[in-house]
């Protein structure tokens, strides 16, 4: 059994998908929150839209990672 100091990979991988997934979350609301007040600024929104996809991208990645392929 794995010490507390010490985690498996797929628990790494799990905190770290948690921890984007909220961070996306939390980005997706902030977009919300800027394009409702009517004073967005469209350069502003453009690097949250962006940052938002690249945690999308890092997501999927560790989801691949995490779930194994099977073959049909």
């Amino acid at each position: 059994m794995n010490t507390p100091e010490e985690m498996s990979h797929e628990e790494v991988l799990s905190v770290k998908l948690e921890v984007l997934r909220r961070e996306h979350r939390d980005l997706d609301q902030a977009i919300h929150a800027l394009q409702d007040s009517g004073r967005a600024d469209p350069l502003a929104l453009r690097r949250l839209k962006k940052q938002k996809l690249v945690l999308k991208d890092r997501i999927a990645k560790i989801e691949d990672e995490l779930t194994p392929d099977i073959i049909a």
